[in-house]
């Protein structure tokens, strides 16, 4: 079953790369594609949101539970999912748009990695960008030099620029918990939004080309629908910019 839907996501991606040949290909095709997921999970992103305003509002009643609670884990856990449901909020929703996404990366992955699709030649990695092929690798060029370091140069130059915003907010964040973090784990915030350069160097351009252009709709999207936050939710209330219906 896997390989049909490989065989059907590969003849999408050319078909794609057809009509868009005009702006870039298939390189326009990933980007497409990219902006095409995570449109359709936006609306569990903007749930996530709701949520994250949700567990604001309750952060004094939590705060309560945990000083109730004391060291009782199982009753401070059972305490907490209780006000969790009946407040009508899940703490995992804002894991379900990164989980409904991952397939179509591993897919996309896989379209610029395999060498044969259906026992036939995958012509995606004839594809390139500016002359540097989608399914070449950093360290591994299949260009000249300069245009190969000049494309990936750009792209980690993007994705430097978003991980710091990213490193940014999370440092912001975490400064609100009631207990702030020491040490490694406090170190952690500020550095782990930069770890997604290291797909530039393990990952084919195409892969790092879809982790760019999703991080950057991220950014976009917190700034959107995260208006006002974290730092109106500081005083345990909801931000009232940005709203989401």
């Amino acid at each position: 079953m896997f390989d049909a839907l490989f065989h059907a996501a590969h003849t999408a991606v050319i078909h794609l790369s057809t009509v868009l040949a005009p702006v870039g290909g298939a390189a326009a095709a990933v980007v497409a594609v990219t902006m095409g997921v995570r449109l359709l999970v936006h609306p569990l992103t903007r749930a996530a949101v709701r949520g994250e305003r949700a567990r604001a509002v309750l952060a004094p009643q939590l705060a309560a539970l945990r000083k109730k609670h004391g060291k009782d884990t199982a009753a401070l856990a059972q305490a907490m999912t209780d006000l969790h449901r009946e407040a009508g909020v899940s703490p995992l929703a804002g894991f379900a748009p990164m989980l409904l996404q991952a397939p179509v990366f591993i897919v996309l992955y896989q379209l610029f990695a395999s060498a044969t699709v259906a026992g036939q030649a995958n012509v995606l990695l004839d594809s390139t960008l500016f002359g540097v092929p989608l399914s070449a690798h950093l360290l591994a060029p299949a260009a000249a030099w300069l245009p190969h370091l000049a494309v990936f140069g750009g792209v980690v130059a993007v994705l430097t620029a978003l991980a710091w915003v990213s490193s940014q907010r999370a440092v912001r964040l975490a400064a609100l918990q009631e207990t702030p973090a020491t040490g490694l784990l406090a170190a952690l915030p500020r550095v782990l939004p930069y770890a997604i350069l290291v797909s530039a160097v393990v990952l084919p351009l195409a892969a790092v080309l879809y982790l760019a252009t999703s991080t950057a709709w991220t950014v976009a999207e917190n700034a959107l629908l995260r208006r006002g936050y974290p730092a109106r939710a500081a005083s345990g209330l909801p931000a009232s910019g940005g709203a989401v219906a």
